[in-house]
């Protein structure tokens, strides 16, 4: 099987994953999954959220659940939709909070490109799915991967912000390792949470006061 196509500073950090079975074993039922099934993002932007943000450049960790299941709308980063897709429910909240955060206005896009470029790692603990089925790649590999990245990357880097908004997300904290990073979590950003505690954490704020104490440049979110 050919090599994986990722950032070379994930592919150094990631080698030794990519060689195990449960790895390979995934790489095979996802080709046959794309050859037989609609299945997004497109194969391309499977690793975007890792090209974009290369990992020595990794600054803030916001954790997701699994892409967007309907046409054209993910793309490889965790709450982002290309420019022209209309902006999601949850990631409309985000922007509200932001909004009363660090008062941004709110975009007329939902595309997160620019903090990947910036170093937040917008992470998908499952990266497939099949079109109009929510979760449907859960428990095929992605979560074991995913969860390795959080561990090696936490072992890698010291001053990390970790946004985990959600009980999924919560889950992942026990796969950071302790390296003076922050953890900041509250209930996810969905309409059917997000006045449960998710509106008024100021986790922007919170993670760029983080970044600044460290002599870490901050996020212009």
């Amino acid at each position: 099987m050919k090599k994986v196509d990722i950032e070379p500073s994930w592919y150094n950090l990631l080698e030794n994953e990519f060689e195990k079975k449960y790895f390979t074993n995934l790489r095979s039922f996802i080709k046959n999954e794309y050859s037989t099934k609609v299945i997004f993002p497109p194969p391309k932007l499977i690793f975007n959220a890792f090209n974009l943000t290369p990992a020595n450049k990794v600054k803030v960790i916001i954790i997701g659940q699994d892409p967007y299941h309907g046409e054209g709308q993910a793309h490889g980063l965790s709450f982002s939709v290309p420019t022209g897709i209309k902006i999601p429910p949850s990631l409309m909240n985000i922007y509200k909070e932001l909004n009363t955060d660090v008062n941004k206005s709110i975009p007329s896009h939902g595309l997160l490109e620019d903090w990947a470029s910036q170093g937040v790692l917008l992470l998908n603990s499952v990266l497939t799915v099949e079109s109009g089925k929510a979760n449907s790649h859960k428990n095929i590999g992605w979560e074991k991967f995913t969860e390795s990245v959080i561990s090696l990357i936490s072992k890698k880097k010291e001053s990390l912000v970790f946004l985990l908004w959600g009980n999924y997300a919560h889950k992942k904290e026990d796969f950071i390792e302790s390296n003076n990073h922050l953890i900041l979590k509250s209930v996810h950003p969905s309409p059917l949470s997000a006045y449960n505690g998710f509106f008024g954490s100021k986790h922007f704020s919170k993670a760029n006061n983080f970044l600044k104490k460290n002599n870490i440049k901050e996020i212009v979110w």
